[in-house]
């Protein structure tokens, strides 16, 4: 996890409708060895001004959850309900949801270089963006790029309009990306992984960027990552994800102060930790993420599980053997996924999940 400097979270009004409203999504995929479905039942909100971070470990279904907001999955089944400020964008056609895509919603992808094409400026890249949705004329779209640049901190942006992607550093990159997303003033704004790749100090100047942006334009955030420093520095409310499922959904302080699903603390647990000796080994989770082709009838995270192991013979049945709803937790707006939610696991039942993964991986 990357060690950043300290800064307070943006504190945000809670209005009273959500701006995002994503109910029983589910994203399922054709494979020649049967359906894959990639995000089963997910629910969640993000309000205006506030951050939802989704984490989880690579194939929990994060992107695909962001992808199926801005509509583009291609050959996927998506159902369930995603309103965008009370509109339904479930079931809409491709014109239309690019109508909305920049306009009322964004997203900033986690390689830059990738995104941005290499044989136009930045510039023209920005200005393209703008031009196709307000029909503005060369010279407004090329100002507007050159003060989109100017806001995100570029310096001398009338001259670094006109370079190209490889003339600027990973970070710059990054925020010309964030310069594209916001030129035509979005209310949502999906940050999938923004700060992959980037060294501690450029994570951090990124984060704030995103933070002081979002406070002058009262914009809503959807931060995806795996990192949870950068849950803890910036999400308002987090989402835990897990096998394509929702495991915990809390306020960030919740969440870090008294982690529910077994999952979440061992995330937490992973973590390096400053009055830890240098010789201390890493606490990984056992194990490696479920095949979603092959999902096991009971909890995901099961075979995992420490609090399971060391469960009596009634709950280690009921874990292995009942898919656990999200059900409510402690305060209001909690929820947890999990039949021992809020239990530790004594040493036995870490020891129990090591040997069965030995096992499993020697056979």
């Amino acid at each position: 996890m990357a060690v950043l400097p300290d800064a307070p979270r943006p504190e945000a009004p809670r209005p009273e409708a959500p701006l995002l409203e994503v109910r029983d999504l589910h994203v399922t995929f054709a494979t020649p060895r049967g359906p894959v479905r990639a995000v089963d039942s997910l629910g969640f909100t993000v309000e205006a001004g506030r951050t939802l971070g989704i984490v989880g470990e690579s194939g929990s279904g994060k992107s695909v959850t962001s992808l199926a907001v801005m509509g583009l999955h291609r050959g996927a089944e998506v159902g369930g309900s995603i309103a965008l400020a009370g509109q339904e964008l479930t079931g809409m056609s491709d014109k239309e949801l690019s109508r909305l895509r920049g306009r009322k919603m964004a997203m900033i992808f986690q390689d830059p270089l990738s995104s941005l094409h290499p044989y136009y400026t930045v510039g023209e890249q920005i200005a393209e963006h703008f031009r196709v949705h307000f029909k503005s004329g060369r010279a407004a779209a090329r100002k507007r790029a050159v003060d989109m640049l100017g806001e995100v901190g570029i310096p001398e942006p009338a001259r670094r309009v006109g370079e190209y992607p490889h003339q600027f550093s990973g970070g710059m990159r990054q925020r010309v990306m964030i310069a594209m997303a916001l030129a035509c003033e979005p209310d949502l704004l999906i940050a999938d992984e923004p700060t992959t790749a980037l060294d501690v100090t450029v994570q951090a100047q990124i984060l704030e960027l995103i933070a002081r942006l979002q406070q002058e334009r009262g914009l809503g955030v959807v931060m995806i990552t795996h990192d949870l420093g950068v849950v803890a520095r910036v999400a308002h409310e987090v989402l835990v994800m897990y096998g394509g499922r929702a495991a915990e959904q809390a306020g960030v302080d919740e969440l870090f102060a008294d982690p529910a699903h077994p999952y979440t603390r061992g995330l937490l647990d992973s973590l390096p930790r400053l009055d830890d000796a240098d010789d201390d080994p890493l606490r990984a989770i056992p194990g490696s993420p479920p095949s979603l082709l092959t999902l096991a009838p009971g909890c995901a995270f099961a075979p995992r599980c420490a609090v399971a192991a060391a469960g009596t013979g009634a709950e280690r049945e009921r874990c292995t053997g009942e898919r656990p709803e999200l059900l409510p937790y402690g305060g209001p707006g909690r929820l947890a996924a999990c039949h021992v939610a809020g239990r530790t696991a004594p040493a036995a039942g870490a020891a129990a999940v090591a040997a069965a993964t030995e096992s499993e991986v020697s056979r």
